[in-house]
């Protein structure tokens, strides 16, 4: 079982990744499809681009650098590339804290959203911090339990577009009630995950 979650935990990523990159900024680069379900009229879009583009690249880079942090096999083959790695992950989403809070009050959904989006940010900052403040006390154990949660939360965005489907698509509810479902249950969700994992030492 642990393998096998290795190894979706490792592949899963790079192929959000891809999807995330292409659709982005390369298919939608202007984000004219995603500012057309808005409920609010963006005041200065031009900076919600920038803000958001800043946002998702260095959300990509939580997304590659997380699975070499947390699969065991790969993080013992190097301490000092687990260390720079591990570095590199807690600064990309330390530095996404501020366009994501930016970007989530403009959230599909209206405030009820951005209360969820700010919850979000707020618990992947926080784990995040407290994952590299545990390590540097050598609390390895707690260490790996918040860098399994922050890591989890990584995917937040994965875990909004899978249920906006199901929400919006299969079940017929309106796109914003579906969006705002999805932000909520994004982090509830993937913490739930994340505790499952940690209670199954799949990465210890």
């Amino acid at each position: 079982m642990k393998k096998a979650i290795g190894i979706i935990v490792l592949i899963l990523p790079i192929m959000w990744v891809l999807h995330t990159f292409s659709k982005n900024f390369m298919i939608d680069p202007a984000f004219e499809k995603f500012i057309s379900r808005k409920d609010l009229i963006l005041t200065d879009q031009s900076l919600w681009i920038f803000m958001i583009r800043i946002h998702i690249s260095l959300a990509i880079i939580s997304l590659l650098t997380g699975p070499l942090g947390v699969i065991k096999r790969i993080r013992v083959k190097s301490i000092k590339f687990h260390r720079w790695n591990g570095r590199l992950y807690v600064l990309s989403i330390i530095l996404n804290f501020i366009p994501g809070v930016y970007v989530s009050f403009f959230a599909t959904g209206g405030w009820p959203s951005t209360i969820g989006f700010l919850i979000l940010n707020t618990l992947w900052f926080g784990t995040t911090i407290l994952g590299y403040w545990y390590i540097k006390r050598q609390k390895v154990t707690l260490h790996i339990q918040w860098i399994i949660r922050s890591f989890f939360l990584s995917f937040a965005n994965m875990t909004i577009y899978i249920i906006v489907a199901i929400a919006h698509n299969a079940l017929n509810f309106s796109y914003g009630n579906a969006y705002t479902i999805a932000v909520w249950l994004c982090w509830t969700l993937n913490l739930l995950i994340a505790e499952f994992i940690i209670r199954k030492r799949a990465f210890s």
